[in-house]
């Protein structure tokens, strides 16, 4: 089993920045890959990025993160970021980190980001 904690959260107003951070504890070993996920209200839950276990990054089809967001991973802490820059109101969303090993997906209870003036 795998635990997630995600932080980093809170409001923000527009062209601001947030660092997400999904710290990650249990059976993490070999090849897994972990990503940021989001869900506005009222919208279905879609990707924004993964990293997997050796560092390979991916992120969202669409141009509503690219440019703005970076994954990034410290082995050491377990702990996989996500850096957002330059936010926008329709980036609110409440934020989900997951861990995918084996065709098993662990999810964090999420984080609430908000970018309002």
């Amino acid at each position: 089993q795998v635990q997630l904690v995600e932080s980093g959260g809170g409001l923000v107003q527009p062209g601001g920045s947030l660092r997400l951070s999904c710290a990650a504890s249990g059976s993490i070993y070999g090849f897994y890959v972990m990503g940021w996920y989001r869900q506005a209200p009222g919208k279905q839950r879609e990707l924004v990025a993964t990293i997997a276990s050796g560092g390979s990054t991916n992120y969202a089809n669409s141009d509503s993160v690219k440019g703005r967001f970076t994954i990034s991973r410290d082995n050491a802490k377990n702990t996989v970021y996500l850096q957002m820059n330059s936010l926008k109101p329709e980036d609110t969303a409440v934020y989900y980190c997951n861990f995918v090993k084996g065709g098993i997906t662990s999810w964090g209870q999420g984080t609430q980001v908000t970018v309002s003036s």
